[in-house]
Parts: C-alpha cells; structure tokens; sequence
C-alpha cells in the first residue's frame, strides 16, 4: 500500500475508533492517538521530501501510485505529492491536532461531533493526495457535506441560517465544478481523469478552455471566499463551533486555492492567460472589501470572517499574477493563514466560553483576567498584521514583490495593470493594522468594565496545548521561511512551465 493512503486510512480507523468507544475518555483517546498519528505522518513525509529532493530526485510527483478504479470512465484511486500537497498536507495536520484539544471540553454530543469532524478532515488529506480529478471532486463533497451538521448541531447564533447559506453556495460551487471537470475530460480525449496526464496532453482548444476555465475557477472560488461569491463565508464562520472554525478557514477555504491552481490554471493554460485580468478584478476587490469590511465589524468572530476573506483573496490574487515568486507567496500565504485563522478562532473561542459574548464592545481589560489567551491574542494579531519575524510578512512580502513585476520582463503589455492592481491589494496592509490593532486596544487593555469578568479563569492545559503548539508554528514559519519556499518553488515553476509563462 501506499504511504500517502495512511492520510485517509487513518482517519477511517478513526472513525471507527470514535463508533465503538463507549465513554468521553475512550474519545478523546482515539482523537488524539489519531491526530497525533496524522501529525507524525505528515513530519516524516516532509522529511521524506526533502530528502528525496536534496538526493537529486527531480521527478514532479513523488510517491506515485495508481489504481484502476471505474473503466469505463477512466477514474483511478491515483495518488502523488509535490512540495505543495506536502505543505498543504502537514497544515491540514497541525490544525487537526491542535482542533482536537482546543474541542476537548466540548458538550454535549462529544463523540458525533467528533465523528462528523474526523470524517471532514479525510475530504481534507484524501484531496491534497490525489491527482485524478473525480477522486479529488469525490473527496472534496466528503470535506464539504460535514460542515451542514457540524455548524447546524454545534454552531451558536443564526447556526441553522449560516449552515443552510453555507452548503447550498458551496453546493452550486460544486455544481459547477462537475462540469467543467467533465468538459475537461472529454474534450481532452476522454482517456483520463488524471490531472499530471492532461496537462502533458495540452490538447484542448482554446476556445473550449475559455468556456469551462470560469466554471472550474468559479467552483473552488467559492470556497476560496472569491468576490462576490464569499457572502457565505462571514456566516459560516461566525456559526461554527471553535474547532470546526479552525479547520474551515485554516484548511477547507485552502482546498479552493489549490483547486483553481492544481486543476484551473494547470490545465486549462491559454484560458489562465486570456481571462486571468477579469478575476484578478474581483480578487482584488476581495483583498481591499475584507480589510474594509473587516474594521466596521463589532463581533470578534466576524472581523476574522471578514479578515480571512482578504488574507484568502491575496492567495487567488497572486495565482493569477502566475510569477514563480508570487505563486510561491500564495502557496506560502495558504500556509500562513491557516496557522494564524486557526490560531485566532482558537483564541476567540475560548475567550467566548468564559465570557459567553464576541462583542468588542462588552470586552475590556482581558489582559489583567487571562494573561495568558492575550499574549496569544496578540502574538496572533501581529502576525496577521505582517510583522516580521511571524509568518504573515514573509507570505505577504513575497506575494508583493512577486506581483508588482509579474509578467514584466516577459514584455507582457499588461503588466500596467497589474502593477495598479498590487498597488491597491497593498492598501489592504494599512487597513488590516487599523482593525487589529482597534480590537487588540479594545478588548485587552483598560479597566474591566463587567465585574464578572473578574471571576474568569485564564487557559487549561488542554488550551494551552493548542495556542502554544500554533503560535510555534506561525514563529517558525516567519523565522525560517525558506525552508518551505524551497520545498514549494520547484513545483510552483513546473505548473507554471506548464502554462507557458516561464
């Protein structure tokens, strides 16, 4: 058997784990023996990696593996990794692990929410490892069905609203994902699915990539928060349970990014070149209207909805400038975010659970109450505002500097334009500041306001598992960034070799 397929088998066991255990110890015993199983796995597979790539090993995918699974349509069970999947790979870990603690006082119904949740984070591995394109749309539905019951059942506030907006957008995303995987299908010659295998091809006419590139691009949009199509992802995010947060903005929104570079750009390249200006419009419109949108905000959990749609709109924003560099700062950008989102949301909730109110306006003086969420709070709010040493300024910066000379020194004539466009994603730093900062002042220095809130009790070691392990993290990503760009920039350069801009 392949390696890669432990990425699911394990959360398989897991969830057969979570159906026979009996009591709210067996549970937690089978989330984390499986977490941490999943974080060990995805260690070694980035050693394993590097490795390889140190030892000369240049093939494009590594640890391929490929199995018949329906003939008549060519579907394979076909599985491989590059320096991308493999960073997605282990984010998708980290925030697994780390959810699972920052979940571990969660009532009632313990073990279901934990099974929906186990069953959600295998769309998430199963995705990131496959390379034919039904098995990655199969894998992909599994990630998305889970988060109606999982914000409907355990979600706060307007949960049945936000769960029911949440899966009818992403559904319509899907939608129009399945046609335009089918247009790529047959119109390539309909003796793959294989998504490394159509990209060799190249054999779709252009006319034809420009009618089914909008759908694809649209479809992982979606979920990657594109403008105007992100109105779900505020909702969401504000209904979910602290966990559940955790994954869908740190992971699932990761999934569309992927999706639109991995299988849009990749493989339909003369659409990504002719029609890439008009989603680079609503992309940095989604960059600019987040931050914006971001500082008139009053609920803790909105700012971050609303941040997370700006932070997910520079990951799209930067695929479209398809520049080795900027693609590399959007690749690390998916990585960044995930860390500090997760961390964040974590933070909030656990700041929600003692003080049962996101309103900034009903908060103050936590730092004298809670040391320790508020150094955590703030450490997560300067990395999200860029500052060096964290992850946010070197994802940020290389995403900048990557798209201000994008396509320049190809001659492209259009490289005006998208000089302007990075101009006005830029103003998005400047704003991301005024809001975090606002909300750091507000609710973490002056007098305590409520009395009550004098009672309240700071992290639990449970907690403090969670915020310590993601704010190492977020640091170790910002101090020794080019760990990860080296592992990501060889296969950002092969997708964009493919797509004939280098």
């Amino acid at each position: 058997m392949n390696i890669l397929s432990l990425f699911v088998l394990i959360p398989v066991l897991m969830l057969l784990g979570l159906w026979i255990a009996r009591n709210l110890n067996q549970v937690r015993g089978v989330m984390v023996a499986g977490a941490s199983c999943l974080l060990a796995l995805s260690i070694w597979l980035t050693y394993y990696f590097v490795t390889e790539r140190s030892g000369g090993n240049t093939d494009e995918m590594l640890l391929v593996s490929r199995i018949p699974w329906f003939k008549p349509l060519n579907i394979e069970y076909a599985v491989g990794v590059d320096g991308i999947s493999v960073v997605m790979l282990l984010l998708s870990s980290i925030i697994v692990f780390t959810g699972t603690f920052a979940s571990w006082q969660l009532k009632p119904l313990t073990k279901e929410y934990f099974l929906w949740f186990t069953l959600l984070s295998t769309g998430v591995f199963g995705f990131f490892i496959c390379t034919d394109m039904f098995t990655m749309f199969m894998f992909y539905e599994v990630a998305l069905i889970p988060m109606y019951l999982l914000i409907g059942v355990w979600g706060s506030g307007r949960k049945e609203y936000s769960a029911m907006k949440l899966t009818l957008m992403l559904m319509g995303g899907s939608a129009l994902l399945i046609l335009g995987i089918l247009g790529i299908y047959y119109f390539s010659g309909h003796t793959t699915m294989n998504v490394n295998d159509i990209a060799a091809m190249h054999n779709i006419p252009e006319e034809i990539q420009n009618a089914f590139f909008p759908f694809i691009f649209i479809g992982f949009g979606v979920l990657g928060a594109l403008f105007p199509f992100h109105t779900w992802s505020p909702d969401g995010h504000a209904s979910a349970p602290t966990a559940v947060s955790m994954l869908h903005a740190g992971v699932l929104m990761k999934l569309g990014g992927y999706g639109c570079f991995r299988i849009a750009m990749y493989l339909l390249p003369d659409a990504a070149q002719d029609l890439s200006w008009i989603f680079l419009i609503l992309t940095t419109i989604s960059v600019v209207y987040g931050a914006l949108s971001a500082c008139v905000q009053t609920d803790l959990k909105y700012i971050n909805a609303y941040s997370s749609v700006s932070h997910c709109g520079l990951v799209l924003f930067a695929l479209l400038m398809m520049s080795q560099t900027a693609c590399t700062g959007a690749i690390l950008q998916m990585l960044s975010h995930g860390l500090m989102t997760a961390l964040f949301f974590a933070l909030i909730g656990m700041i929600y659970g003692r003080t049962h109110t996101r309103d900034i306006r009903e908060l103050a003086g936590l730092m004298k109450i809670m040391p320790f969420l508020a150094v955590g709070y703030v450490i997560a709010g300067l990395a999200n505002l860029g500052l060096p040493g964290f992850s946010g300024f070197i994802a940020e910066m290389t995403i900048f500097v990557g798209s201000f000379g994008a396509k320049e020194l190809a001659g492209d004539p259009a490289s005006s334009f998208r000089m302007v466009a990075t101009i006005i994603a830029c103003m998005s730093i400047v704003v991301t500041a005024v809001y975090i900062l606002r909300v750091v002042g507000k609710i973490l220095y002056g007098e305590v306001e409520n009395k009550h809130y004098l009672e309240l009790t700071d992290a639990t070691w449970d907690e403090r598992v969670a915020v310590i392990c993601l704010i190492f993290c977020v640091a170790g990503l910002g101090c020794a960034p080019f760990f990860f760009s080296d592992m990501i920039s060889p296969a950002t350069g092969s997708i964009l070799r493919s797509i004939g801009v280098m």
